[in-house]
């Protein structure tokens, strides 16, 4: 099941590249800010209940659609910009097994486990 989750998001990436098509923007700007959304980690700094918050806040998929939406219906295209950007980047982060966090560690996610957190749970298993 993870892995058809997975080609899922992949493909609302990509469908992403086609909302961003349709802006005014020169190609190279998509893959210049693609990765933006992940300086919401620094929130981890502080500790891991304000990292999850920030980090789920630029995570969050409705955001994303509801920026890109006011952007278009408001022919702003920095904030429809700013909505693909996070929706690509969700997307993507998604499919490849990265999903929004819990309180108790970056590693927990709605996904599943990652990094070191995965590697731990995967050895109490055994």
């Amino acid at each position: 099941m993870k892995t058809v989750v997975r080609f899922e998001e992949f493909g609302v990436f990509l469908f992403s590249l086609y909302l961003f098509s349709a802006l005014t923007y020169q190609w190279w700007v998509f893959p210049l800010l693609l990765f933006t959304p992940d300086i919401s980690m620094i929130g981890y700094i502080k500790d891991t209940k304000i990292g999850a918050f920030v980090y789920n806040l630029f995570h969050f998929r409705a955001l994303s659609l509801i920026l890109y939406v006011v952007g278009i219906y408001l022919s702003v295209p920095l904030v429809s910009l700013v909505g693909i950007i996070l929706f690509a980047h969700t997307s993507l982060d998604r499919a490849f097994g990265y999903g929004l966090k819990f309180a108790d560690s970056f590693g927990h996610t709605h996904l599943g486990m990652i990094g070191k957190d995965a590697q731990t749970e995967n050895s109490a298993q055994v």
